[in-house]
């Protein structure tokens, strides 16, 4: 019974801002077909995530997993750091 039937989606990406308070974004890169001349095309996408602790740093690698609407831009949260940044 306890399980989802949509589980959460997950996106592994960069950190590229923590200027704001208790917020990160984090590029995501993922890489298509192009429809016409079938050549690999890398497309980024920004997302705003909540990082409740305050404890990612720009370049880390984190995963982030989708959430309900926390403000009017974020619907993501973080949900672990995978590597920091040098």
């Amino acid at each position: 019974m306890g399980e989802r039937k949509n589980p959460r989606k997950e996106r592994t990406g960069f950190v590229v801002s923590n200027k704001m308070d208790k917020t990160v974004s984090v590029e995501v890169e993922r890489k298509t077909q192009h429809p016409l001349y079938k050549r690999v095309v890398t497309q980024t996408k920004k997302f705003k995530a909540h990082d409740e602790n305050e404890e990612c740093n720009e370049g880390d690698k984190v995963v982030i997993v989708e959430t309900r609407p926390l403000s009017k831009t974020k619907r993501w949260r973080v949900k672990e750091i995978i590597r920091k940044a040098k």
